[in-house]
């Protein structure tokens, strides 16, 4: 089953807010939620109705394979391309498979 994207964007800001010492604020632009730890971004989720999308920082070789696995994952608008992906909704893409992408984006923060 595909997340459409108003659960995909839910799903995402429910994992990012279950996980230890994660800050929102909407710095950016009132559409832009941006998630952080240790002050570092890992996770933009859109507000935009046309624009269902939330964008994560992943390992460049993991980037391209999800990249080339799902028409719905690019390389990430609005950071470097290469360490950040933007996901939407589309065949393929579950809760788990978000969830994945928000903990690992996490991940690469934490341990950075």
């Amino acid at each position: 089953m595909s997340a459409a994207g108003d659960r995909l964007q839910d799903t995402a800001r429910k994992t990012a807010l279950s996980l230890p010492d994660v800050s929102h604020s909407r710095p950016f632009t009132p559409r832009l939620d941006v998630y952080k730890v240790a002050d570092k971004v890992f996770l933009i989720v859109t507000d935009d109705p046309d624009e269902q999308i939330i964008t994560v920082k992943c390992e460049p070789e993991h980037a391209r394979a999800l990249e080339r696995g799902y028409a719905s994952i690019t390389p990430g608008r609005y950071l470097d391309k290469r360490h950040w992906i933007s996901l939407g909704p589309g065949r393929g893409i579950t809760k788990q498979l978000i969830n994945d992408a928000v903990e690992h984006s996490y991940d690469l923060v934490v341990d950075g």
